[in-house]
């Protein structure tokens, strides 16, 4: 069986639950709330899983909210590999307006890595044993981690025989386009930015 690492620098706990209506100014009483892992690479993780796969997810985690998504990603039964930072994951809220179908996303801005917090990371997938079939790399980036970060793991990946995988924005996505991967999966409006 193919081995598969995913990457996620940014992961979430996600908040989600529903409101009769939403009204500004006024205290919002909501159904009761759904907890989940969240972030561009947990969610990988999660749908390998459901498709009856197996990966092992490399993600920062700090504080109480690090120690509930750890949590929550061993109740999924999820390979997990924690790496520990200063700050406290982050949280996403979403609300579900009955009334209109429609949602509102609240997206948290993540933790601020330092070097020594986001270099493990690369370090790990030049010495991982054994090296990795595929890597994916998914979700944004948390302030203080340079925007060539996935590009460097790339360039990790590669040296170690593995076929990368990468869905990015914005800048971090010009760089690891530089390095040159296996995939890329850009939407449309960052296909049109590229």
């Amino acid at each position: 069986m193919k081995t598969i690492v995913t990457l996620a620098l940014n992961p979430a706990i996600d908040k989600s639950a529903s409101v009769a209506h939403v009204m500004a100014e006024r205290k919002l009483y909501c159904q009761e709330p759904r907890f989940e892992p969240g972030g561009g690479g947990v969610n990988v993780a999660r749908a390998i899983k459901k498709l009856g796969g197996e990966s092992l997810l490399l993600y920062p985690t700090g504080g109480l909210t690090g120690t509930r998504l750890q949590e929550l990603l061993s109740e999924e039964r999820l390979n997990h590999r924690p790496f520990p930072i200063a700050g406290l994951n982050r949280e996403s809220l979403v609300v579900l307006e009955e009334a209109t179908g429609q949602q509102y996303r609240f997206v948290m801005p993540g933790p601020q890595l330092h070097q020594e917090e986001w270099e493990p990371f690369i370090r790990e997938l030049a010495s991982m044993e054994p090296a990795p079939d595929y890597v994916v790399a998914s979700g944004s980036l948390p302030p203080g981690v340079p925007s060539d970060f996935y590009a460097q793991i790339a360039r990790a990946a590669k040296k170690r025989g593995a076929k990368v995988l990468v869905d990015v924005a914005g800048e971090a996505l010009h760089e690891v386009l530089r390095e040159g991967v296996f995939l890329l999966k850009p939407n449309i409006r960052e296909f049109r930015e590229l």
